[in-house]
């Protein structure tokens, strides 16, 4: 006991950790001793007697009182260390991606300011946690909108290009190779086409021109039709206004859960709703499909969870009454701050 107790405390490390180790040496051995006085004066000042031989009755005293003695003893230590246990397991549970309430900081002396250090790392990892998520993110958003301009504006343009040449070669051309030409000239325009929906999913430039309710009416039907998903809209009127990075985050966290229930969820309805709070606006993805189960979160709902923390927004994802809900809440412009 006493050894696993100061390979915890060693957790403090340096100086600090070495005081702590005495410290809880010592505590631990004042409660032996104190234990062992306690014995040791009952077995002098009271009636019990041990006999040469001793007899069966005052073996059996013996042993009760020696029961009794360990029975105190671990109690004792147990209660004296019972804030290490709490902190040992929230080392093996904590989620950075998750936030939740901070250890209280109970216990004697060094104990508390073990998980006074312990809250202070985390604040810190926290911290520095959302900062890089903050510029990954933002790097990804420019990367995300130069390559949209580039398709836009370069492939696009030579897609555009090559449609018009095509055109004009197939009202030039005999009957029996203007058919092959129009064929040609469908496809080439299947293929301006998506690359214009990948544009616009990459930089949601709807997004920026008229707003949120607006981009994820045009996010649902870009992602719903081709899919043969049934899309049940509702968004409240007169929603309290958001921040540009904020509705960013809404319409990407909206985007991921349609693509996963495109994906995997094997749905065939979802119903997305934008609902007005005081001071808040929830977004909430609900589908029929199978659901996420027991499985490990992957990329793309830490990736919302990232954006989440970002905004301090509340987000949450699990299973519904049929099928997986994503529920995010975000503050509204000006809350929070």
């Amino acid at each position: 006991m006493v050894l696993s107790t100061v390979s915890l405390a060693g957790v403090a490390g340096g100086d600090h950790g070495e005081a702590a180790r005495v410290s809880l040496f010592g505590r631990i051995f004042l409660l032996n001793a104190l234990v062992l006085v306690i014995a040791a004066m009952l077995l002098v000042f009271g009636p019990a007697t041990v006999s040469t031989p001793a007899p069966l009755r005052e073996v059996v005293v013996l042993a009760a009182g020696l029961v009794v003695m360990l029975i105190a003893n671990a109690v004792l230590i147990r209660v004296g260390l019972a804030p290490l246990g709490r902190l040992t397991r929230a080392m093996t549970t904590i989620d950075l991606l998750k936030p939740g309430p901070r250890l209280q900081a109970t216990g004697h002396g060094e104990i508390a300011e073990l998980i006074t250090t312990f809250n202070s790392m985390i604040d810190r990892l926290e911290t520095e946690r959302g900062y890089s998520s903050a510029i990954a993110l933002s790097a990804q958003e420019s990367e995300r909108r130069r390559v949209a301009q580039e398709l836009h504006d370069e492939v696009g343009q030579s897609l555009t290009a090559v449609l018009l040449s095509l055109k004009r070669v197939a009202d030039q051309s005999p009957q029996e190779t203007r058919e092959e030409l129009l064929q040609v000239q469908e496809t080439t325009r299947s293929t301006l086409d998506e690359i214009r929906r990948i544009a616009r999913r990459l930089r949601p430039g709807v997004l920026e021109e008229l707003g949120l309710v607006s981009a994820l009416k045009a996010l649902t039907r870009e992602i719903g039709d081709p899919a043969g998903l049934t899309i049940k809209r509702s968004f409240d009127k007169n929603l309290p206004a958001l921040d540009a990075e904020t509705e960013l985050v809404v319409y990407r966290v909206a985007q991921e859960g349609l693509t996963n229930t495109v994906r995997h969820a094997k749905a065939d309805e979802i119903e997305l709703t934008l609902t007005a709070r005081p001071s808040e606006v929830e977004l909430r993805l609900r589908d029929n499909g199978r659901g996420i189960g027991d499985s490990q979160e992957g990329a793309g709902i830490r990736g919302m969870r990232e954006r989440a923390l970002l905004v301090g927004a509340d987000l949450s994802v699990g299973p519904a009454l049929e099928g997986t809900e994503v529920r995010l809440v975000v503050k509204a412009k000006g809350e929070g701050e």
